[in-house]
C-alpha cells in the first residue's frame, strides 16, 4: 500500500532538498506576516472576521455594512421583522431567534451560499408563507434548522421543508403541528435528528419516518399519542415518548435487528411493560410515572399483553412476548419510579442479565418476598439480576425484604431505602431466620437482614422510624456509607456499626432528636465525612479521634463548648467544619481558636453565635476582639489552684493595703487639725 506525504529521512536528504524545505518554509513564514500586517492596518482581529454578535441590541432592521467576511452572526432577541437581501458569502451559522420576524424576501437567502446553520425559532413564521418558504428554499447547503415557536401547523411545516436535501437536524419543537403524513419529510431524507416535542400531534401514518434511513434520534414528547401499536423504525436509536397518553408499547416481533438503544416512556398512561423488539440494543429505558403495576398481579398484566399483542398483529400465538423479548434485551438502567406496584416484579426483572441500576422507588410495594421458581435438580430456573450494583426502593411501604431476595443480588452496592419501615435485623433475629428453607419464607418477620448482603457498600435508611440500633446489625457488611437520618428518637447501642466500622467512611445521623447517652460511636478509622446536626448533643464522642475526618457537622445541636485535645486531633484532616444552631460559651472558645490557627473552613461562620451572660455575640464579631469581650469573665474552669491561691492573695495584699495607707492618712489629718 502506497503511502502519500511522508517526509525522508534526514540521512537520505541531500542539501538540494534541504535548501528547497527552508525556501519553502520562509514563503510561508512571508505569507502569515503580510495577512497579519494586513489585519494590524486596518483594525481587525481574526475573530472579528469570523463572528459578530448583536444579540439584544434592541435592533428593528438589520445593521448596514455588515463586514463581508462574516461567518457567524447573531441578530437573536431583538425586533427585527422583515428580512431582506443579505450579501454574506462567508456566512455559515445565522441567529435571528426570538425576533418579531414574520416577512423573509424572496430572495433574502439567495448570496448565503455557505450557510449551515439557521435558528429561526420564536418568531411569526406562521404569516407570509408563500415568500418565507420560497426564501428558505434557495438554501442548497443547511444543515441545521429551528423553526420552533412559530404557530406552523401541518402545511406549513410541509412548506418550510421543501428542497431540504442537505438537512442533518431539525427542530420544531412548540408548533401546532396536529398529524405527522409521508409528505411532510418527503425531500429532507437525510435527517439525523429531529425534535417535534411540544406539538398537538395525534397520528403519525405509516411511512412517515420509515424511510429516513439516517435518523438515529426522534423526539416526539408532550404531544398527544394514545398508542403505539407497530413501532417498526430500526434505524433510530433514541425515541422520547414522554408525558403523552400512550397507553401501550408494541412491536411486530421479526428477526430485523432494532438500533434503539434509549427508549423514554416516562409520564405516560402505560399499564403494561412496553412489548420491545426481538432483535434490540436497548440499554435505558425509562417507564417513571405510569400506571404499570395496576393490575391485580403481575401474571394478569402479561397475559393481557400477550392477548393485546395477538390483537394488533393478528398473530395467534402462545408465546410470552414480554418475557421472550426481555431475556435479549441488553438493558443496564431502567426507572419504574412513580408506578402502581404492591408487590416487587420479580419474575420479568429475573430476565435481565444486563441490568445494573433499578428505580422502583415511590411505589406502593409492602413487602419483598422470595417467589421464584426452584427446581430440585438444578436450582433455581434462571439467575437473578446478577449484574444489579444500585436498587432503589425509596417512598414504598416495605416493612420486610426476603434474606434470600438479597443474597441473590450479588453485585449490589448500593440500596437506598428511605421513606419506608424497614428495622434492622438483631443478631437474635438473625438466628431465628438462618434456620428457614431456602424455598419458604417465614411472613411475620418484621425486619430485614442486611449481613447476607455481602457485596454492599451503600446504605440509606433515612425516615424508616428506627427506634433502635442493636450491636451488630451491620455485622457482616463492609459499608462506606450509611443514612440513618430522621429516624425520630433513635438511640444507637455500643456495637452497633460492628463490622463497617472499619469500612465506614461517611456517616449521616442528623434530625434524629438524640441526645449524647443515645450516640455511641466506635473508633471508625476511614471515616471523613461526619453529619450529626440537628440532634440535642453537646459532646462529640472522643472515638472520633482516630478518625480522618475531613467534614463534620455540628450544626444545631446543644453545644457549649468541644473538646479541645479532640478538635487538635481531628483538625489534623479536617477542612471543613459547620457550627451554627449551637450556644457555644464566648469565653471557652479555645477549640476555635485552634480550627483558626490550623486552617479548617468554617462555612457559616456569619451565622454562628456564642452567649456571654445571656447575651448572644455575633462570632465574626467577637473573633475580631475576644479578650475586650471576656476582660471580665473569665472561665473559671481555665484556673489551677495555684492561680486561684495567687489571686486570693494578691486580693489581700491589696486590701491590707489600702486599710494601711487610709489609717496613716487619718492621723496626719488629725494631727495637723
Amino acid at each position: 500500500m502506497a503511502i502519500r506525504g511522508c517526509v525522508c529521512v534526514s540521512t537520505l536528504c541531500n542539501g538540494s532538498s534541504r535548501r528547497k524545505m527552508v525556501r519553502r518554509m520562509f514563503y510561508k513564514l512571508l505569507i502569515l506576516w503580510s495577512l497579519s500586517h494586513d489585519l494590524y492596518i486596518t483594525g481587525l482581529h481574526h475573530h472579528d472576521l469570523k463572528e459578530q454578535s448583536w444579540h439584544n441590541h434592541s435592533l428593528y432592521s438589520i445593521p448596514v455594512d455588515l463586514d463581508i467576511r462574516l461567518r457567524r452572526l447573531d441578530l437573536s432577541n431583538n425586533f427585527i421583522r422583515q428580512l431582506h437581501t443579505l450579501g454574506l458569502p462567508y456566512l455559515e451559522q445565522l441567529d435571528l431567534s426570538c425576533n418579531h420576524l414574520d416577512l423573509i424576501s424572496e430572495k433574502a437567502l439567495e448570496n448565503l451560499v455557505q450557510l449551515e446553520e439557521l435558528n429561526l425559532s420564536r418568531n411569526a413564521l406562521n404569516n407570509n408563507l408563500g415568500s418565507n418558504s420560497k426564501a428558505l428554499q434557495s438554501i442548497s447547503r443547511l444543515k441545521t434548522l429551528d423553526i420552533s415557536m412559530n404557530s406552523l401547523n401541518d402545511d406549513a411545516a410541509e412548506l418550510y421543508l421543501q428542497n431540504k436535501s442537505s438537512l442533518d437536524q431539525l427542530k420544531m419543537t412548540g408548533n401546532t403541528l396536529k398529524r405527522l403524513t409521508p409528505r411532510l419529510f418527503q425531500e429532507s431524507r437525510s435527517l439525523r435528528a429531529i425534535t417535534l416535542d411540544e406539538n398537538m400531534i395525534r397520528v403519525i401514518e405509516e411511512g412517515t419516518f420509515e424511510l429516513l434511513s439516517r435518523l438515529e434520534m426522534l423526539n416526539l414528547a408532550k404531544n398527544n399519542l394514545a398508542h403505539i401499536c407497530d413501532f417498526r423504525l430500526y434505524q433510530v436509536k433514541y425515541l422520547n415518548l414522554s408525558r403523552n397518553s400512550v397507553e401501550f408499547f408494541v412491536t411486530h416481533q421479526d428477526d430485523n435487528s432494532y438500533r434503539l438503544e434509549i427508549l423514554d416512556l416516562s409520564f405516560n398512561k402505560l399499564l403494561y411493560f412496553p412489548v420491545v423488539p426481538k432483535q434490540n440494543r436497548l440499554r435505558y429505558l425509562y417507564l417513571q410515572n405510569n400506571m404499570v403495576g395496576t393490575l391485580s398481579s403481575e401474571a394478569t398484566m402479561v397475559a393481557q399483553v400477550n392477548s393485546l399483542y395477538n390483537e394488533i398483529t393478528s398473530v395467534a400465538t402462545g408465546e410470552n412476548k414480554i418475557h421472550s423479548n426481555w431475556k435479549l434485551m441488553p438493558v443496564v438502567y431502567i426507572d419504574l419510579s412513580y408506578n402502581q406496584f404492591t408487590t416487587f416484579p420479580m419474575e420479568t426483572l429475573s430476565f435481565l442479565s444486563s441490568l445494573e441500576t433499578l428505580n422502583i422507588g415511590y411505589n406502593c410495594i409492602q413487602n419483598i418476598f422470595w417467589n421464584m421458581t426452584y427446581d430440585t435438580q438444578f436450582g433455581y430456573s434462571q439467575p437473578f439480576l446478577i449484574s444489579l450494583k444500585h436498587l432503589d426502593l425509596q417512598s414504598n411501604r416495605l416493612g420486610y425484604i426476603s434474606p434470600i431476595f438479597l443474597k441473590r443480588l450479588v453485585q449490589l452496592e448500593t440500596l437506598n431505602l428511605q421513606g419506608n419501615s424497614v428495622k434492622p435485623c438483631a443478631p437474635m433475629d438473625h438466628l431465628q431466620t438462618s434456620q428457614a428453607t431456602m424455598h419458604t419464607e417465614n411472613p411475620n418477620m418484621s425486619c430485614v437482614d442486611f449481613g447476607v448482603a455481602t457485596t454492599l457498600k451503600h446504605l440509606s435508611l433515612q425516615e424508616n422510624n428506627i427506634n433502635t440500633l442493636k450491636p451488630n446489625i451491620f455485622k457482616k457488611t463492609e459499608l462506606v456509607s450509611l443514612n440513618l437520618a430522621r429516624n425520630i428518637d433513635m438511640v444507637m447501642h455500643e456495637g452497633a456499626l460492628e463490622g463497617a466500622q472499619r469500612s465506614l467512611q461517611s456517616l449521616i445521623i442528623s434530625e434524629n432528636n438524640m441526645s449524647s447517652s443515645d450516640l455511641c460511636l466506635p473508633c471508625m478509622p476511614a471515616l471523613t465525612h461526619l453529619n450529626m446536626s440537628t440532634n440535642h448533643l453537646d459532646i462529640i464522642p472522643t472515638n472520633l479521634s482516630c478518625s480522618p475526618l475531613r467534614e463534620i457537622d455540628i450544626r444545631n445541636n446543644a453545644f457549649v463548648s468541644l473538646n479541645h485535645s479532640l478538635i487538635r486531633a481531628l483538625a489534623r484532616h479536617l477542612n471543613m467544619m459547620y457550627i451554627s444552631g449551637n450556644y457555644f460559651n464566648c469565653c471557652d472558645s479555645k477549640w476555635l481558636v485552634i480550627i483558626n490557627e490550623l486552617k479548617t473552613k468554617l462555612p457559616d461562620i456569619g451565622q454562628a453565635e456564642c452567649f456571654i451572660d445571656n447575651h448572644h455575640v455575633v462570632m465574626t464579631e467577637f473573633l475580631k476582639s475576644p479578650s475586650l469581650y471576656c476582660l471580665c469573665h473569665t472561665n473559671v474552669q481555665d484556673i489551677n489552684f495555684g492561680q486561684m491561691i495567687i489571686i486570693v492573695l494578691s486580693v489581700l495584699v491589696t486590701a491590707t493595703t489600702v486599710i494601711f495607707t487610709r489609717n496613716v492618712y487619718c492621723k496626719q489629718t488629725s494631727f495637723l487639725v
